[in-house]
């Protein structure tokens, strides 16, 4: 780990503190904004009682509301984490927590109140990824560090529902340093397990620098992404942009979707015949005899027209059925399924 000080003594951490802050006081009136300057950052180790009650102190302070933001994610057979970054309700997390883009998932605040949240975009190489809120509401948020200003053993704290979602426990807090720092990866010593993937990454002052992707081989070396990727691909993410080949997610493969229905064709437009058991077509309360007007905007007018559709969708792709049954319109939504 790379030490900015040759020695521990009490007096050349003042007289150093102290430049630091008449630099940061002569530089106030060309920056809007800088960090603090915390002394223990910039020392190899705590030296005295004081240095580690200013740790304690500064760690108590900034949790507040990183504690509050940092939310639970439900995967249907698993759970991860992230960290609301808006009061809309936009939350960072990991691509191989959200897997994938437009997919439908549950956010589980502190206090158990779940909300229904939909994924954006990720990035499948580097393993960020974006999701929001779809309930409205005024969330609780975190700032996110945009300027990167921290360093090699630099104290840092992580936030992560370990194991899963507790409501009595409530996110567990790890506090470590940072001993490596990459373009794309960010090193530290906070112990991360199972449950913490996707949860977020502060510096002392309570400011996102990084989101939980992966252990390496000993848990005293954990890796997250750091905020520069987000903000880097930050305008594609909110586009639903799927950016990147793998290894974090896996990119859709078209004609993989599977609705499990037959058709043929009538003078009133596309039959059902048959809708197959258990099939994401008899879940949505499709019905043999019903007639399919359009999907997804789209007239549908045959078999051929039909099946050309189903070609370019995914596993997982949204799809809105206007039918007809009995003379009566109606509107069916539902997800593909794997073909």
């Amino acid at each position: 780990m790379k030490s900015f000080f040759t020695t521990n003594s009490p007096i050349n951490s003042l007289w150093k503190s102290a430049c630091a802050l008449a630099l940061s006081a002569c530089l106030l009136g060309s920056q809007q904004s800088f960090a603090k300057v915390l002394p223990f950052n910039e020392a190899k180790a705590p030296a005295t009682k004081e240095d580690l009650i200013a740790i304690q102190n500064a760690l108590m302070e900034s949790s507040k509301r990183a504690r509050k933001a940092t939310v639970s994610i439900s995967l249907g057979q698993g759970f991860g984490s992230g960290v609301i970054v808006s009061p809309e309700g936009l939350i960072l997390t990991a691509a191989h927590v959200s897997a994938g883009v437009d997919k439908d998932l549950t956010v589980i605040m502190n206090d158990g109140t779940e909300h229904k949240a939909v994924s954006m975009g990720l990035i499948a190489n580097t393993d960020a990824a974006m999701m929001r809120i779809t309930d409205e509401g005024n969330y609780p948020y975190v700032e996110i560090n945009k300027e990167n200003d921290y360093k090699l053993g630099h104290w840092v704290f992580a936030f992560g529902h370990s194991g899963g979602f507790d409501k009595d426990r409530g996110p567990v807090l790890r506090l470590g340093r940072i001993v490596k720092d990459s373009e794309t990866t960010l090193h530290t010593d906070c112990k991360v397990i199972g449950g913490d993937s996707g949860g977020p990454l502060f510096d002392m002052e309570g400011r996102l620098i990084g989101i939980h992707s992966r252990v390496s081989q000993t848990m005293e070396e954990n890796m997250h992404v750091p905020m520069r990727e987000y903000i880097k691909h930050w305008d594609d993410m909110k586009q639903n942009k799927f950016i990147g080949d793998g290894p974090f997610a896996k990119r859709p493969v078209k004609g993989s979707g599977f609705i499990g229905l037959g058709t043929s064709d009538s003078e009133d437009g596309l039959l059902v015949g048959k809708v197959g058991k258990d099939t994401p077509a008899e879940k949505a309360g499709i019905e043999a005899g019903d007639i399919i007007l359009a999907m997804n905007g789209k007239d549908i007018a045959d078999k051929d027209t039909f099946k050309s559709e189903l070609k370019e969708m995914s596993e997982g792709d949204k799809v809105e059925l206007k039918i007809s049954r009995k003379g009566e319109e109606k509107t069916i939504k539902f997800r593909l399924g794997k073909r």
